[in-house]
C-alpha cells in the first residue's frame, strides 16, 4: 500500500484537534486555539480586552491565565489519548461529533504559579506529560509571552482519567 499523502495526514491530525477544541465553548469563549507541530501542541491565548484583569497595569486576570494553563493541560492530555487511535486508523476525524466526542479527564487539583503580570498580547502555553495510566495523570504546564525561557505562570495538574475510578488512589 503506498504511503499516505502528507496533506492527507496533516488533514486529519487538524480535523481531529479542531473536533476535540471546539467540543468545549468556553475554550472558545477565551479564545484559546492550539497550533500543532507532530503530537506537540502549543496553546494560544489570543490577546482580547476582555481577559485584562487590572486596567490600572494593565495585565491578564489571574483566572483567565489558570484557565488557560488548565485548558492546555487538558488539551495536551486527551491530544495524546487520542493519538494512537488517529494513527493508526481506529478513529477517524468526523467520527469526533459532540455526541461521540471522548470523555474529558477530570481535574483533582491544579496548582498555579503567577511569576510575573501577563501582559496585554498573545500569550503561549505547553504541557509536559509526567505521569500517564489507566486511572492518574500529573502534568506540568508553562505559559510564556515573548520570551520561552520567560515564563509569566507555570502549573502542576493532577487528573482522573476517562473511565478511571471516581475516587483517585
Amino acid at each position: 500500500m503506498p504511503p499516505e499523502p502528507v496533506q492527507e495526514i496533516k488533514r486529519r491530525r487538524d480535523a481531529a484537534l479542531a473536533a476535540l477544541v471546539e467540543g468545549v465553548p468556553y475554550i472558545r469563549f477565551l479564545g484559546i486555539t492550539f497550533d500543532r507541530r507532530g503530537d506537540e501542541l502549543t496553546g494560544v491565548l489570543n490577546f482580547d480586552p476582555k481577559i485584562i484583569g487590572n486596567p490600572a497595569l494593565p495585565a491578564i486576570h489571574g483566572g483567565v491565565t489558570a484557565a488557560f494553563l488548565e485548558v492546555t493541560a487538558i488539551v495536551t492530555l486527551s491530544w495524546s489519548m487520542l493519538w494512537d487511535d488517529l494513527e493508526e486508523g481506529r478513529l477517524r476525524p468526523e467520527d469526533l461529533t459532540p455526541d461521540a466526542m471522548p470523555r474529558l479527564p477530570k481535574t483533582i487539583d491544579f496548582t498555579v504559579d503567577y511569576l510575573r503580570s501577563g501582559l496585554p498580547r498573545d500569550a503561549y502555553a505547553r504541557a509536559r506529560i509526567n505521569r500517564s495510566g489507566r486511572r492518574y495523570a500529573s502534568v506540568h504546564v508553562e505559559a510564556w509571552q515573548d520570551n520561552r525561557a520567560r515564563l509569566f505562570a507555570q502549573g502542576t495538574a493532577h487528573f482522573l482519567m476517562p473511565g478511571g475510578s471516581e475516587r483517585p488512589g
